[in-house]
């Protein structure tokens, strides 16, 4: 059977009767999103890669509870944010610095881990001034609380609803507009102060 035209939901019940290449197929469409989830919670490639390899292990032994009602990538998000925040009050990670640690981004995956704000067309300068608003963004995200984090990026870097966050981080929904709207005004002083 080809798995790849197969749609989560169908996917997710196959792998809940033991079929291996149904959760491969999962874990291959969702590797990538939940590692980049991950790495900008923590900032750092090897202990991201650890989460997230955790949150796949931890999914494919709950596989049979998913229920599908709801979009698989929700689920899949909310045992990554509940690892990865567990794991942040349990550490008690400090936030670390944009690059992370030195083997943190390297080549081809700076591009997909690093926020940047740019247009084309335009002069030299202009991309320099908005990669360097790119990395003042992503190092304000990385000041926030894991709570405040989380609803930033999985609203404006993953781009889901407000309901899909309330889902994801088990929360009503008027706690995840209201830890938005805190975010957004710590972001903005945060932002304010790198400006002067």
């Amino acid at each position: 059977m080809d798995y790849s035209k197969v749609d989560d939901r169908k996917l997710a019940a196959q792998a809940a009767k033991g079929r291996d290449a149904a959760f491969r197929e999962l874990l291959c469409r969702y590797e990538r999103p939940v590692f980049s989830l991950i790495f900008r919670m923590v900032r750092d490639r090897a202990l991201a890669e650890d989460l997230a390899q955790e949150t796949f292990i931890r999914a494919f032994r709950a596989i049979s509870s998913y229920n599908p009602r709801y979009k698989f990538s929700s689920w899949i998000f909310k045992i990554a944010n509940n690892h990865t925040i567990d794991y942040l009050r349990k550490r008690r990670l400090d936030t670390v610095s944009i690059d992370g640690s030195p083997h943190a981004v390297t080549g081809e995956e700076e591009a997909q881990t690093r926020l940047v704000v740019e247009s084309t067309g335009e002069a030299p300068d202009r991309y320099v001034e908005q990669r360097e608003l790119g990395s003042q963004i992503e190092q304000a995200i990385g000041e926030l609380r894991p709570e405040y984090r989380t609803v930033v990026l999985l609203r404006h870097i993953e781009g889901h609803s407000y309901e899909e966050i309330a889902d994801i981080m088990d929360l009503p929904l008027g706690t995840v507009k209201t830890y938005l709207h805190r975010a957004r005004a710590e972001l903005k002083g945060l932002l304010a102060g790198v400006q002067h």
